[in-house]
């Protein structure tokens, strides 16, 4: 009786290290929610940071997203007709944006990325909105040649959408900068299944594993403003009863 008791442990134990190494979605969605504990595996949520994220429907950051979204969707109908017909383009903004997309249309991956994020970098100068924290369009930035963190970040998502990188792809993203000790933004974006984060600080991109001095606030994504959770979301391994 000893030996059975031991041989069905045993079984338990090679089924369950199956399941850790599987990992499969029936897996994941058959359990259900817990506090972190034993035989409880941590899913990784696929927006940038690896953190959960819920739509939020009100607020100001939601009503700023908000409004903008038109006025972006406006410059990105000015800039495509720009770049069919650069000869008849009345925007010098739009000519300007569109010569670093044309710069990015050349290379591919990180890359274009990597381009668009200096060249965009080095087209605008930073400066604070102050109370107000405007949030301009693209040719409205590249207008005034001069934005904030915010600015800089909406400029790279629609340069990066005219170089032809897939709108699902794309994300903006407010973080806390704790070792600043305030709030900013950037543009992230997915590659080869990593969010690369491309910031007006810093030429060279880095992983969100790697922004370590960053907190995930809100994640914006095309009409959504998403709210990241505090603890990411854990699934239990057994499927319930």
């Amino acid at each position: 009786m000893e030996t059975a008791a031991r041989a069905r442990a045993w079984r338990a134990i090679i089924v369950l290290c199956g399941l850790i190494l599987l990992g499969s979605t029936a897996d994941l969605r058959a359990g259900t929610l817990l506090s972190p504990g034993a035989g409880v595996l941590v899913r990784k949520s696929a927006e940038p940071f690896g953190v959960f994220a819920f739509a939020i429907s009100s607020g100001s950051l939601q009503q700023k997203w908000s409004a903008l979204k038109s006025r972006l969707d406006d410059d990105m109908v000015q800039l495509t007709l720009c770049d069919g017909d650069r000869d008849n383009c009345a925007s010098p903004a739009a000519l300007k944006l569109l010569a670093i997309v044309d710069q990015a249309r050349s290379r591919d991956g990180r890359a274009k990325l990597g381009e668009t994020n200096r060249a965009i970098n080095l087209a605008i100068r930073a400066a604070n909105d102050g109370i107000d924290d405007v949030w301009s369009s693209p040719l409205a930035t590249f207008a005034r040649g001069a934005g904030d963190c915010e600015d800089y970040a909406i400029a790279k998502l629609a340069a990066l959408r005219l170089a032809g990188v897939a709108n699902e792809d794309l994300r903006i993203v407010v973080v806390r900068d704790v070792r600043a000790g305030e709030d900013h933004a950037v543009a992230a974006a997915k590659l080869d299944g990593h969010w690369l984060m491309l910031d007006n600080r810093r030429m060279a991109m880095v992983e969100d594993d790697d922004a370590r001095s960053y907190q995930p606030l809100f994640v914006l994504y095309q009409s959504a403003v998403m709210k990241y959770v505090v603890e990411p979301v854990r699934f239990s391994m057994v499927a319930a009863d």
